[in-house]
């Protein structure tokens, strides 16, 4: 049995509030997904992540980065342990991405060929190759609630007919995945113990910001079925927040929404500031992630009711009120802007984890606030 995914309210802008059912459990979306790169959310410990929101229902889902794990400390490794969930005590769902965009970030050091990407570690220069089903492989020993298929990302501008050789690519290399996955999933070193429960698959849609390619992707994607006449369990939309106008990712998630099957999840993948995984939710986007909050949080820049902050500000030396009134995240609840940013000063692997919460909650509590608009909407 893979995922269930039930759609309990809908708004005629498309909005929808529904559940997803995975083996490590519910997942409420719209959803946020915060990035766990190495199997770990950055300066953030597991049990604060459970705990983090207004109704204190933390992290239901998050992310680990197939290519990072893949390299170090090696999937095997990973998969003797247990998996990634037992690996880093997470029993909470989890999806990995496929490697493809980390690979798509190493151009200078990779060479695409229609078997896979042969590249070289950032690590050490030590030279690998990723298939589609190597990809597989390593996602399958992670053992993550949901995987992705292996894709291209490409490069932003790109022409037309470069867009849709790499789309090409990409399709090609989704029914491989699709393929291998489904033949070996059950590998998965949890899959007896959550009673036959299986991984999912989900399939990116690529295309640039092409709305003519965009359509034949989903349509391709759409079309795919394993031996046994089952397509993927989701659908992901890349490619996208790689330095195009924000207009543009907007027209591009917009049309490419209508086009995705209403009883699937849809996932966009790797946005964005606030404000935009709350429009882009709106819309009917399922499920987002992106590296945004802690990232920024380690540069001590904070996400607030009352805009950005920069808490490293000279502004705030003496400033003894929360980061933010009306947030009630453990940082707001019990220190000042002046501790966070005598943190910052001073260097205090603390100061990171204190802002990482709260930016964290910031992005939980934006989609809490969604969610509870779609609340009781008629379909």
């Amino acid at each position: 049995m893979g995922l269930r995914f039930e759609v309990h309210a809908a708004t005629e802008g498309g909005g929808r509030r529904g559940t997803l059912h995975l083996p490590h459990g519910m997942v409420e979306t719209p959803v946020f997904m915060p990035v766990g790169t190495a199997a770990s959310v950055k300066a953030v410990p597991q049990g604060m992540l459970e705990t983090l929101g207004a109704d204190g229902r933390g992290a239901e889902i998050i992310l680990a980065n197939t290519y990072h794990l893949y390299l170090r400390p090696g999937h095997d490794l990973i998969a003797r342990l247990g998996g990634v969930h037992k690996f880093m005590s997470w029993d909470r769902p989890m999806l990995t991405d496929s490697g493809g965009f980390q690979v798509f970030s190493l151009a200078a050091l990779r060479k695409i060929s229609p078997d896979g990407v042969e590249f070289r570690s950032h690590l050490d220069g030590s030279k690998h190759f990723f298939s589609p089903e190597h990809s597989m492989d390593v996602q399958i020993a992670l053992g993550a609630d949901i995987a992705m298929a292996f894709d291209e990302c490409t490069e932003h501008p790109a022409t037309h007919e470069r867009t849709q050789s790499s789309m090409a690519l990409t399709h090609a290399w989704a029914e491989r995945s699709l393929r291998h996955f489904r033949e070996n999933a059950h590998r998965v070193p949890w899959f007896a113990e959550r009673g036959g429960q299986r991984q999912n698959l989900y399939g990116i849609v690529q295309g640039g910001m092409y709305k003519d390619l965009r359509t034949e992707s989903t349509a391709r994607l759409l079309e795919m079925r394993d031996a046994e006449g089952t397509g993927f369990d989701g659908y992901a939309i890349g490619g996208l927040a790689v330095g195009e106008p924000r207009e543009v990712t907007r027209e591009i998630i917009a049309h490419t929404l209508e086009l995705l099957p209403k009883d699937k999840p849809r996932y966009v993948m790797g946005v964005g500031y606030p404000d935009e995984i709350v429009e882009y939710a709106r819309m009917g986007v399922d499920q987002m992630d992106c590296v945004l909050p802690t990232r920024a949080a380690r540069h001590a820049l904070l996400f607030t009711s009352e805009g950005r902050l920069n808490i490293r500000g000279k502004k705030f030396a003496e400033d003894s009120g929360p980061v933010d009134p009306d947030c009630a995240c453990s940082t707001c609840l019990r220190y000042s802007r002046a501790y966070l940013r005598h943190l910052f000063h001073t260097g205090e692997p603390l100061a990171a984890t204190l802002a990482s919460v709260h930016n964290l909650q910031f992005y939980l509590d934006a989609m809490r606030r969604v969610r509870a608009e779609l609340h009781g909407q008629g379909d």
